[in-house]
C-alpha cells in the first residue's frame, strides 16, 4: 500500500495507511431566508463592511501600515473580538455550508464566540464543497484565484480567494517588507513554487507594489544567474522555504560568490526555522526573517521582526524569562510572530491549539474559528514588554530593532503529532535541526534530514536520524565523520534543552544510542521524494 503524505503545518508526516475513499462532499444552498434572517444579515453585513473599510484604510499605503503596526493598543483587541463574533454570526446566515454546519452542532443561536463550533479541514473543508463555503454560496466571479495546498495530505486541497481579499494580502505583505527590509533599490527574487501554490504567486504579485521582482521559482541556477547578471547594485531579498535558502547559500559558497560585494537578505515561510539554521544563513545573508501563514487560512498571518528574533534567542538562554512567558514546564522553543487581531483574530482553545477567524468581509470563503492543529500561546505586547523590563539589560538589548511594532505576539510551537517519543522524552524535528547545524563544520554537506523510529531485535525502539548529503558530495569521504559529528551535536543539544532527556541519560546510558544514518542524494528514505517542503517525520519506511 502506498504511503500517504500528511502536512502538519511546518511538519510533513508520511503514514503507511491509505485514507478512506472520500465521500461526495455536501453542497447545501442558501435557500430562502426569513424576514428576521434577512434583517440580521443586512445589519451584520453593514457592520462588518464598516470595520473592514476602516482596516483597509489603515493599510492603504505602506506608510499607513507601519503607523498602525507601531501604534496598536490592546483596546483594539475588544473591537477585534467583537468583529470575530459578527463574522461568525453573519456566516451562519450567509454561508450555506457554515449555516448547515452550525445547525448540525446545535449552535444556530450562538452569540458568544466560544459558542460557535471549531472548524477544521476534516470536519468542514473536507465535508462541504467550495461553492457552499463561499459567501452567498457563490464561487464563480471575475478575479477569483484558486490556490492549491502542498498536497502532502495525500491529495491537494483547493482554496479560493476573491480580488478584494487578495488586495488586502498584497497590502499587508508590502507594508511588512518595507518595514523589515528597508532599501532604496529593493529587488525580490521569488524562489517559491510558481504553480497553483498560494505562497509563490501571492508573494510575486504583492512584492511588485514596492520592489522590482523576478519570479524564478525554486531554481538555484536562475537565482544565481540573476544575481551575477544584475550585480551588487541592488538590495536583494530572496523569498523561499528555509531549506532552499540553505541550498542557495551552499551553492553560492561552492562557486566562490563574492558575498561581501552584495546586500542580500532572506524572507522565508512555509515551515519552521531554528535559530541554528538562521545563524548558519546569516553568516552570509544580512538577515533572515520568517512569516507565518497557511494555505487554508491566509498568507502572512504573522511575521517576525528584529524584536521577536531577539526574544526567541533570549528565551533559549534565560530560564526566568522562559518561565514567565512560556510556563514552568515548557521545554520547547517557539517561533514568535507579530500578528494583527483586527484582520486575523486568534484564540487558544482548551487543548492549547490555535484558532483563527479572518476578520474581513472581503474574505470570499470565510475562515471561522479554524483550527489547523498548531499549538501556541498569545501575549499582548505590553505584557511582554513589562516582563522584559524586569531586567534593565534585557530591555536595553530588546530595543535595538528598528521596526518598533506594538502588535500582539504569537508564540508558535507547531503540531502536536510532529514528535517521536523516546525514553520518556519528546524528540522534536526542530531540536534535531539545532544539533545538526549548530557549530557543525560539515553543515554545508547536509541537504535535508528526517526522523524514523526503528524497532531493534530485542523489541526496543530507537530513533534514527536520516541525513541526505547534498548532490555531488563525496559519500565515502565524509559519511562516517558527519554521522559522528551530527550524533554528538544532537545529543548535546537535547541534553541541554530537555530535562526529560537529560534525566534519561543519567538513569540509562542506552539513551545515548541515537542512530544516525547518512545517505547519498536521493537514496534511502529520500528516494523518490521531491517535496518543496522537507519531510521531517517518517512513520512507515
Amino acid at each position: 500500500m502506498g504511503a500517504v503524505r500528511q502536512t502538519i503545518g511546518s511538519i510533513v508526516t508520511i503514514r503507511g495507511t491509505a485514507p478512506p475513499a472520500q465521500a461526495e462532499r455536501l453542497a447545501p444552498r442558501l435557500g430562502a431566508l426569513t424576514v428576521r434572517e434577512r434583517w440580521r444579515r443586512a445589519r451584520l453585513q453593514a457592520y462588518s463592511w464598516l470595520l473592514t473599510g476602516a482596516y483597509q484604510m489603515g493599510s492603504a499605503h505602506p506608510a499607513l501600515w507601519r503607523l498602525v503596526a507601531r501604534s496598536y493598543h490592546p483596546v483594539f483587541d475588544r473591537l477585534a473580538a467583537r468583529h470575530a463574533v459578527v463574522t461568525c454570526r453573519f456566516a451562519a446566515v450567509d454561508v450555506p455550508a457554515y449555516r448547515d454546519f452550525v445547525r448540525g452542532k446545535g449552535a444556530e443561536g450562538a452569540r458568544r464566540l466560544i459558542d460557535f463550533p471549531e472548524t477544521t479541514k476534516l470536519n468542514y473543508a473536507s465535508v462541504y464543497d467550495e461553492a457552499s463555503r463561499c459567501q452567498e454560496g457563490k464561487l464563480h466571479r471575475p478575479g477569483v484565484t484558486v490556490d492549491e495546498s502542498s498536497g502532502s495530505t495525500g491529495k491537494p486541497y483547493n482554496w479560493v480567494r476573491g480580488p478584494r481579499e487578495l488586495k488586502g494580502i498584497y497590502r499587508n505583505a508590502a507594508g511588512y517588507i518595507e518595514l523589515v527590509f528597508p532599501g532604496d533599490r529593493l529587488f525580490v527574487l521569488n524562489g517559491y513554487s510558481m504553480g497553483a501554490w498560494a505562497t509563490g504567486t501571492t508573494t510575486g504579485i504583492a512584492m511588485t507594489r514596492i520592489a522590482m521582482v523576478k519570479n524564478t521559482g525554486p531554481d538555484l541556477d536562475k537565482i544565481i544567474d540573476t544575481l551575477l547578471h544584475f550585480g551588487p547594485g541592488y538590495d536583494y531579498i530572496v523569498a523561499a522555504y528555509p531549506p532552499f535558502l540553505k541550498h542557495l547559500r551552499d551553492r553560492l559558497d561552492a562557486i566562490g560568490f563574492p558575498w561581501a560585494k552584495y546586500r542580500i537578505r532572506g524572507m522565508v515561510g512555509g515551515e519552521g526555522m531554528t535559530e541554528a539554521l538562521r545563524d548558519y544563513l546569516e553568516q552570509r545573508f544580512e538577515e533572515v526573517r520568517s512569516g507565518y501563514g497557511a494555505s487554508d487560512l491566509t498568507i502572512g498571518m504573522g511575521a517576525e521582526t528584529g524584536f521577536t528574533v531577539w526574544l526567541r534567542k533570549r528565551l533559549a538562554v534565560d530560564d526566568e524569562l522562559r518561565r514567565e512567558l512560556l510556563g514552568e514546564d515548557e521545554q520547547r522553543l517557539p517561533m514568535i510572530f507579530h500578528y494583527n487581531p483586527l484582520e486575523t483574530y486568534l484564540e487558544i482553545n482548551e487543548a492549547g491549539e490555535l484558532l483563527c477567524t479572518i476578520n474581513t468581509k472581503s474574505c470570499l470563503q470565510p475562515k471561522l474559528r479554524y483550527n489547523v492543529g498548531d499549538e501556541a500561546l498569545l501575549h499582548s505586547y505590553p505584557k511582554v514588554k513589562k516582563i522584559i523590563q524586569q531586567s534593565p539589560r534585557n530591555w536595553a538589548d530588546s530595543g535595538r530593532s528598528g521596526e518598533k511594532m506594538t502588535l500582539p505576539l504569537l508564540f508558535l510551537f507547531g503540531r502536536k503529532d510532529s514528535t517521536i517519543s523516546y525514553m520518556g522524552a519528546n524528540l522534536y524535528p526542530q531540536d534535531v535541526e539545532y544539533g545538526l547545524y549548530d557549530g557543525n563544520p560539515r553543515a554545508a554537506d547536509i541537504a535535508r534530514f528526517c526522523l524514523t523510529l526503528e524497532e531493534l531485535p530485542d523489541l526496543e525502539s530507537r530513533p534514527v536520524i536520516n541525513i541526505e548529503l547534498r548532490a555531488g558530495a563525496d559519500f565515502d569521504a565524509i559519511a562516517t565523520d558527519l554521522a559522528v559529528t551530527c550524533r554528538q551535536g544532537v545529543l548535546d543539544h537535547l541534553a541541554k534543552v530537555s530535562r526529560d532527556f537529560a534525566e534519561s541519560l543519567k538513569e540509562d546510558p542506552t539513551t545515548a544510542d541515537l542512530r544516525v544514518r547518512v545517505f547519498a542524494a536521493g537514496e534511502g528514505p529520500f528516494m523518490g521524494t521531491n517535496l518543496l517542503k522537507n519531510v521531517y517525520l517518517v512513520t512507515d519506511t
